[in-house]
């Protein structure tokens, strides 16, 4: 199944780029989900718990950068997950892009997700699942403002050695090299935040709700 979400950043394109290509700061900030390892600077592994409908899942998997086109600031990610209890899996390609808006930037998401074995039972629906999706990016951007608010993002120092030239696009097997490297990045004043809550039950009820009888009136 394929659909699409959009949010905002209140950021200027340059810096919303590289705030999502920092996905050490980024991860708290999606609902249920945890970093659990670096692998490399393109391939992270992490857990994620979420609801389909009534079935709550939790998700062990890996998430890597396949494409990254600096100069259009879009990007293609692919992730792989195994349910912990062995009823299935999900893998996304999932691709994003930054747009400048009048706030600042509209990151657009464009999702492809196959479900197997009996999770993907739970979401045949693909209403539930696009109702879970828009509210996952829902909760994502208002944590995001939230840790914008508190820990504004580092201007790099030498914007050249962060991205490409305009219209260079980073190669596959090229390194990734986010606004700080992991490295040099500052060590953080505060503690790490903790990983953001799950959706809520009734948060996905109330969004599937709305998405049926918008599909309603449509009809009409």
């Amino acid at each position: 199944m394929e659909f699409d979400n959009a949010f905002e950043v209140p950021l200027p394109p340059d810096e919303a780029w590289r705030l999502l290509l920092d996905i050490e700061r980024i991860a708290p900030c999606m609902p249920g989900a945890e970093l659990t390892e670096v692998v490399d600077e393109r391939t992270y592994k992490g857990r994620t718990h979420v609801r389909l409908g009534p079935v709550a899942l939790s998700f062990g998997g890996v998430v890597k950068f396949e494409d990254i086109d600096a100069a259009a600031r879009a990007c293609r990610v692919t992730a792989q997950g195994t349910d912990s209890k062995g009823r299935g899996g999900a893998n996304a390609v999932v691709g994003f892009r930054v747009e400048p808006s009048a706030g600042g930037s509209t990151v657009r998401v464009h999702t492809n997700l196959t479900l197997t074995g009996t999770v993907a039972q739970y979401g045949r629906s693909i209403g539930i699942v696009q109702a879970t999706a828009g509210q996952l990016i829902k909760q994502f951007a208002e944590a995001l403002r939230t840790e914008l608010a508190t820990s504004p993002p580092l201007a790099p120092a030498d914007e050249s050695a962060v991205l490409p030239q305009a219209g260079e696009q980073v190669a596959r097997d090229a390194p990734l090299a986010p606004a700080q490297s992991a490295a040099t990045r500052p060590a953080p004043a505060a503690p790490p935040r903790p990983a953001a809550k799950p959706i809520s039950g009734f948060a996905l009820a109330m969004a599937v709700i709305r998405a049926w009888i918008g599909r309603l009136f449509g009809r009409s």
